[in-house]
């Protein structure tokens, strides 16, 4: 795993990660189990979620694999449970869970070809999911004074992404972040961040996105999973006075 400098401590700590396979959420995950949390992951994908925590418990880390489509709130719900009985509690909540559902961006003149379905699938798994998890975890993290991070998009202050379901998803996501922060205050923080250009099987291609970044990005490079990871972390472990807050990270994508 590639990453900066920032070294946490966080032996008795508990974390469960959505989106937890790949890109982001894998990259999160094993630095909060390097770091010494013991983390529950979960994704959709179960022979993704199986194969990553096999190899983070090659190395000598403390992961679970808790599968389940947070699309669905029941599903969310048992998630939830599941993990929390695994681990005996929970202190930290990333919300990372998210899918484009197209191969290839949906321009925004396109509207037929944003349908009833696919708003819906946008919604449930870029919005709601964080809601509902957030609603099953509440109790829980209010106990452990804990934190929560969400992933939203620079999509949601800018428009683009994927489509303009996604970019709208997201910007719900940040509005959400808000509000459960004024919600869950005082005994729990919540923060998201706002992506840029990322290194990661993303579904949905945007064709040679290193070229891009070296064009549009001050730092003239693609994000790694791992500079996100550690803002990520830091968000959930430290930043004691930070909460309502979604901080773009793009290399300088947009100064």
């Amino acid at each position: 795993m590639s990453g900066g400098t920032v070294a946490f401590s966080l032996a008795g700590r508990r974390a469960l990660v959505t989106g937890g396979a790949s890109g982001i959420g894998r990259a999160t995950a094993e630095l909060l189990a390097r770091s010494g949390a013991r983390v529950a992951m979960n994704d959709r994908s179960v022979e993704a979620l199986q194969a990553a925590v096999g190899e983070l418990r090659a190395a000598g880390l403390s992961v679970e694999a808790v599968p389940g489509d947070l699309g669905d709130s029941a599903i969310a719900a048992a998630v939830a449970r599941r993990s929390t009985e695994r681990l005996g509690g929970l202190d930290y909540l990333v919300n990372n869970a998210g899918a484009p559902f197209t191969r290839n961006p949906i321009p925004p003149a396109d509207l037929e070809a944003l349908s009833d379905e696919f708003w819906d699938r946008i919604l449930r798994v870029n919005l709601l999911s964080a809601f509902w998890m957030t609603k099953a975890l509440a109790s829980t993290l209010r106990a452990s004074r804990g934190a929560i991070v969400n992933t939203v998009s620079i999509a949601a202050f800018g428009g683009g992404g994927s489509s303009s379901a996604y970019a709208t998803a997201k910007a719900g996501l940040a509005g959400l972040t808000r509000e459960l922060a004024r919600g869950l205050a005082p005994q729990v923080r919540v923060n998201g961040i706002a992506p840029g250009f990322v290194n990661s099987g993303w579904e949905c291609s945007f064709g040679d996105v290193e070229a891009a970044a070296k064009s549009s990005v001050a730092l003239a490079r693609v994000g790694e999973p791992a500079d996100y990871a550690e803002l990520i972390v830091y968000l959930c472990a430290g930043a004691a006075y930070v909460t309502g807050e979604v901080i773009p990270i793009t290399g300088g994508q947009r100064i």
